[in-house]
């Protein structure tokens, strides 16, 4: 492990790239604390801190705070990954999007750019919703300082351009920094509130609200937690492939068996944060809706603590699950590049019957996956409805931060290894010369 941590300042690519991206979520963090013009920040702030524990305190979360204080990033990421969801489904609904899909990279640039603008359009609708909920006092009494059109327009530009400049700054993470961007961003967001966390965690011992057993009850659930996600997502299921004997130019290749790993958990955390992005639609809109029957339905069926929200909320995390393992695995595709290259599953006819057995495997480990996921995203729940813990621990916090660490960690050691340097996870080193 140190030395694996020694090696990254050996190269200079792969420092370069973990430098930029703290230098992008910088940015992104010094982004969240200017306000948006012609609000008052405090007004706001005390209405946020009376709705920690809903699903509006975790779309706060998911924006790093910069809800809680209306900065120019309020909106944070949520319109884009909104945009993705309806694109991904639209892909499998409109056959031009899925022609584009089979395109290659020329075509998924395409898609890219659509959802860009899908993005732009959301972010436009929810930034009137914010405006117009503002001056109407839901966010606290007298937090515009001059209502009309002049504030509703320039609250919309403003947060628009917002959530266009950190889609700008996910993509440059991912094309020049470490890992996925848009996840990197979510990460940031979810790992600065860590500290106010433990400073609150603090004073509810002090103030005799928590007892120090049940924190050290909660902390070892929380240990236990992370290990159970390090062991999932880690997890695979190898399908055994043989390779015959050919014969290559005027070569004779040996035969020998190699395996085809198929994940617990394909998806990662994408199903867990697009539900947690579709359920922030109704409490929105019970935000900012005038019907006080809306309000109340919203409020007494879709409330985090109620069974109807959690049954929708791993409905959700499932559908996601096998949707996004859909996509990025087709059994028909991997039968055909199996039998193209001479290879079988033993006991399993080539074609049809392997592309079945492929799929069935994939059925089940995807349903493990979705069903561990589930039951991570919901134990916060379980915790503060029916535990008593008095404040909300993030499940779905720590699955997105654990995974996406998983993942940052596995890229860099993919840098290292391709130069001949040990990961992190190596324990004994390869030695080698850095190539030019």
């Amino acid at each position: 492990m140190i030395g694996g941590v020694q090696n990254i300042g050996r190269i200079t690519e792969l420092r370069q790239r973990i430098l930029f991206t703290f230098a992008m979520l910088a940015v992104y963090r010094v982004g969240a604390f200017i306000a948006t013009p012609g609000i008052d920040p405090e007004v706001v702030r005390n209405f946020f801190q009376q709705m920690q524990g809903t699903v509006l305190g975790l779309f706060s979360l998911f924006s790093g705070g910069a809800l809680e204080q209306l900065s120019i990033f309020s909106l944070g990421i949520m319109p884009y990954i909104s945009a993705s969801i309806i694109f991904q489904l639209l892909t499998v609904v409109i056959p031009k999007l899925e022609e584009l899909k089979k395109e290659g990279e020329q075509g998924q640039k395409k898609i890219n750019q659509f959802t860009r603008y899908a993005t732009i359009g959301l972010a436009l609708f929810q930034s009137s919703l914010i405006a117009f909920a503002l001056e109407r006092g839901q966010f606290g009494e007298g937090a515009v300082i001059d209502p009309g059109w002049n504030f509703r327009i320039m609250c919309m530009i403003t947060l628009t351009t917002g959530t266009a400049f950190i889609m700008w700054l996910g993509e440059q993470i991912t094309e020049r920094g470490i890992g996925n961007g848009i996840s990197m961003v979510i990460f940031a967001s979810i790992i600065v509130s860590i500290p106010s966390a433990l400073a609150n965690l603090f004073q509810l011992i002090r103030t005799d609200q928590f007892t120090l057993l049940g924190t050290i009850v909660f902390t070892l659930i929380a240990v236990g937690v992370m290990f159970l996600i390090v062991i999932v997502e880690r997890g695979q299921r190898r399908i055994p492939i043989q390779h015959a004997k050919r014969v290559v130019g005027r070569r004779m290749q040996q035969g020998g068996m190699s395996y085809f790993p198929l994940r617990v958990n394909t998806a990662g955390v994408i199903p867990a944060i697009f539900a947690s992005s579709l359920l922030t639609f109704p409490i929105m809109i019970a935000q900012f809706t005038d019907s006080t029957v809306v309000q109340e339905f919203i409020t007494d069926y879709l409330d985090p603590g109620s069974i109807l929200y959690q049954l929708v909320y791993i409905g959700f995390i499932v559908f996601f699950a096998y949707f996004y393992t859909a996509i990025m695995i087709n059994p028909a595709d991997v039968a055909e590049n199996i039998k193209r290259s001479g290879a079988y599953i033993p006991g399993i006819r080539p074609g049809k019957k392997t592309e079945e057995h492929i799929d069935r495997i994939l059925t089940r480990v995807t349903l493990i996956g979705a069903m561990y996921m589930s039951a991570v995203c919901v134990l916060p729940t379980i915790l503060s409805v029916r535990a008593g813990v008095p404040f909300y621990f993030g499940g779905t916090a720590l699955l997105i931060v654990v995974g996406v660490g998983l993942d940052t960690i596995s890229q860099i050691e993919a840098h290292l290894v391709s130069r001949q340097y040990e990961g992190f996870a190596e324990g004994t080193r390869i030695r080698g010369r850095l190539g030019a």
